[in-house]
């Protein structure tokens, strides 16, 4: 699948290998607004003049949350002979096409995911936007503990990502006094953990489970338990941000509190963006759609000042300063991440409104 919207001309394009989730069992929505945002900007770079009057064409590839199907694309893509490679949601997924990135010596510009090791030693093919888990999920904790919540639960399911998170959470809860529980939402039917909340008297679950199950199921089971009214319900890794979250919940999906990658207002250049982004997908634009938007932005900007050689886009991380839709982007090395990372892109709390599930409200902001 090839995306190129390109200027008249003869000059042979410039290409960008894209890894995005476009089938299940990916999150297809967070796929789809990633591809929106990377479209968006490859046809304005286009509109533009392109990369030295070279047209931009992004080439496709679908992970479906598999990270072996990540690695081979990447494989694929660079054989193509494409300049850097972009995108993916999933943190495993990128871990992997980072991994293979890095042994092949082709520029990764990471949009979306946010484990801490994305490569198991320090790279510098690779680099990210999102803020890590260490930063964004410690905020949530921080959250949390100003909200009062003492006794925190976890629902959770076997993934890098998930143990990460929790550990992450539970770390600095219990640095502040705080408890966390974990459940195997595996072997807890949703009605039997609604038991064990109960039992732990826990003030807050968290769900770092698969979208839609069990996600769904274990917010139906909690919202109807009447000795759990008080109970708050958080989903750090985001899935109340698209749609679908409300279309398959309702009412039933509005307060449970995630993390969000946006300023508190946006720029002038994010506003704009924000509406040709919403007129593109037919629905308010996630924070996953500004990322992909502000991949390309970054990557254009690079490939223009330094030219389509791939180890001279690699040297050039630390010299980027580009505008983004969310802020100023510079990427620099940080304690504990083995990737050049941008520090720190904007990060909320935030969660539906009850009264009025279409509206976001912002709870915390980190930093």
């Amino acid at each position: 699948m090839n995306t190129s919207p390109s200027p008249s001309g003869t000059e042979p394009a410039v290409r960008i290998g894209v890894l995005v989730p476009l089938t299940r069992p990916g999150w297809v929505e967070a796929g789809r607004h990633l591809l929106a945002g990377l479209e968006l900007a490859a046809e304005e770079v286009n509109d533009a003049g392109g990369i030295d009057g070279r047209p931009l064409e992004l080439v496709v590839r679908d992970t479906a949350a598999d990270p072996r199907r990540a690695a081979a694309a990447v494989e694929e893509l660079a054989h193509l002979g494409v300049a850097a490679l972009a995108g993916e949601y999933h943190s495993v997924v990128a871990r992997a096409a980072a991994a293979r990135a890095d042994a092949l010596g082709l520029p990764y510009l990471c949009s979306s995911a946010v484990l801490d090791t994305l490569t198991e030693q320090p790279t510098d093919w690779v680099a990210r936007l999102s803020p890590a888990q260490s930063y964004g999920w410690r905020g949530y904790a921080d959250f949390l503990l100003g909200a009062g919540h003492g006794r925190v639960a976890v629902a959770t399911e076997p993934s890098v990502y998930w143990a990460s998170g929790a550990g992450i959470v539970r770390d600095h809860l219990t640095s502040h006094g705080a408890t966390l529980t974990e459940f195997d939402a595996r072997t807890l039917a949703p009605a039997a953990l609604c038991e064990e909340l109960v039992a732990h008297r826990a003030t807050a679950l968290l769900l770092l489970v698969g979208f839609p199950e069990p996600a769904v199921p274990i917010v139906r089971a909690v919202r109807a338990d009447p000795r759990l009214a008080g109970l708050t319900l958080g989903a750090p890794a985001g899935q109340p941000e698209l749609a679908e979250w409300t279309a398959l919940l309702g009412d039933d999906g509005a307060g449970v509190s995630f993390l969000r990658y946006l300023p508190e207002r946006p720029t002038p250049l994010g506003a704009r963006v924000g509406t040709a982004l919403r007129e593109r997908l037919a629905a308010a634009p996630s924070f996953v759609a500004f990322e992909g938007y502000d991949t390309v932005v970054v990557l254009a900007e690079m490939l223009r000042a330094h030219g389509t050689d791939r180890a001279r886009t690699a040297a050039s991380w630390p010299r980027v300063a580009v505008d983004g839709t969310r802020g100023r982007i510079r990427f620099s090395r940080t304690p504990g991440i083995s990737v050049w990372q941008w520090a720190w892109a904007p990060v909320q709390v935030v969660d539906r409104d009850p009264a009025n599930p279409g509206r976001l409200r912002i709870l915390h902001t980190v930093g």
